[in-house]
């Protein structure tokens, strides 16, 4: 399975914010996407998820557009903003309910992806009672409900604790090894670490990044000047 991303352009508010920003890659791939703040980091998920749509440019899968196909796209792509897009009273079972059917979840929290996140532990708290960490794991596991083949996140472990980032991190491997692609938006130099490859986002356009563990060289990389 290909995909490729080509030529994506989008301007927002009279802004250019992406030039032809083009991305291939397979399966079982972990793409780090680096930039300063408000350098088109969210922006591009969001377009890649159907959220925004660019002024030009395709997300082919095999020679379909997942930008024009909706069906398609949310069967394929799973996408996990900054913020956690859960219902505040309802519990984490509940929540998850919205997503999968009795007998997915249950399996899942069992011996699937869910269990692996944790989320037995804190499957009748209600989301309003949860620490930063146990929402995150639960946003995740809401939005891979339909086994998607590309997963898209946001600075998914942002001010959580060790041990909640490096369960996440374990659940990253296993979907890299299931098949699963990772496009991860992040600042974090564990992750950036983990990574196959990186990208920076910098004055609209995209550059290939080596990392060699030298945070000093890559801010220096980030700044747009």
């Amino acid at each position: 399975m290909q995909f490729d991303i080509s030529n994506i352009n989008m301007t927002y508010k009279k802004k250019k914010v992406l030039t032809d920003v083009s991305l291939s890659f397979g399966q079982g791939e972990s793409i780090g996407i680096l930039g300063e703040n408000g350098t088109g980091k969210s922006t591009l998920l969001s377009i890649l998820s159907g959220q925004f749509l660019p002024d030009s440019g395709s997300f082919m899968m095999d020679g379909t557009d997942l930008i024009k196909n909706e069906k398609l796209r949310q069967n394929v792509v799973a996408f996990v903003p900054q913020g956690t897009p859960l219902i505040e009273e309802l519990t984490a079972r509940d929540n998850l309910r919205l997503w999968y059917s009795k007998d997915s979840m249950l399996a899942s929290l069992d011996s699937g992806f869910l269990g692996m996140l944790g989320i037995n532990s804190f499957i009748d708290v209600p989301v309003h009672k949860m620490s930063g960490g146990m929402k995150k794991r639960l946003a995740i596991g809401c939005a891979i409900h339909a086994n998607p083949k590309v997963l898209l996140l946001d600075e998914p472990t942002a001010s959580l604790d060790i041990l909640c980032k490096e369960r996440i991190y374990t659940y990253f491997d296993y979907f890299k090894k299931s098949g699963g692609t990772i496009l991860l938006v992040t600042h974090d130099e564990r992750e950036i670490s983990l990574m196959d490859r990186c990208f920076i986002l910098k004055n609209t356009k995209f550059y290939p990044y080596s990392y060699d563990g030298n945070m000093m060289q890559l801010a220096n990389n980030l700044r747009n000047e």
